[in-house]
């Protein structure tokens, strides 16, 4: 039963959330609407607009929270396999469930976190920056020390042009 109002669901909602299911509404509305003055605009008239679309309306809510409710779970289970096999704490893991307060606690913890990571990495970068700075200042240059040459070594020749 779970399976196959699942596979209902996933079908319903990707027809219905689809170009061609909306121009199909709009193109009944304007139907609706042009045979306005053939009815005389008449109360049946608008009862039949009102009542197909609240009668899709509450079906639909039902269908896409279902849709909703799974697309989140698996969502939330690639995260905790994630947070498994990775070096993050695994005391994220199902915090989906906790309070907003516990959440706000959380998230202020991670904010925390996250600005001391950033002013380490602002001081890395300063770092970095007096680094290559002193390193393009000028130096002096030095000519190279002469060395005598070796004992047993042949004189060089110099080429005159």
């Amino acid at each position: 039963m779970d399976k196959l109002f699942a596979k209902f669901a996933n079908a319903t909602a990707k027809i219905t959330g689809s170009p061609p299911a909306f121009l199909i509404c709009v193109l009944m509305v304007l139907v609706w609407a042009a045979s306005g003055p053939l009815f005389k605009f008449s109360e049946t008239w608008q009862l039949v607009i009102n009542t197909g679309t609240t009668i899709i309306t509450f079906l639909m809510v039902f269908l896409i929270q279902n849709t909703q409710n799974r697309d989140g779970a698996a969502v939330q289970t690639k995260l905790d396999e994630l947070i498994l096999t990775s070096a993050a704490e695994n005391k994220f893991m199902g915090i989906e469930k906790l309070t907003d307060k516990e959440l706000e606690a959380m998230h202020a913890r991670c904010t925390e976190h996250a600005e001391m990571a950033q002013l380490r990495l602002d001081k890395i970068g300063e770092e970095r920056e007096k680094r290559t700075k002193s390193k393009a200042s000028p130096r002096i240059k030095r000519s190279p020390a002469k060395r005598p040459p070796a004992k047993d070594a042949p004189a060089r020749r110099v080429k005159t042009s």
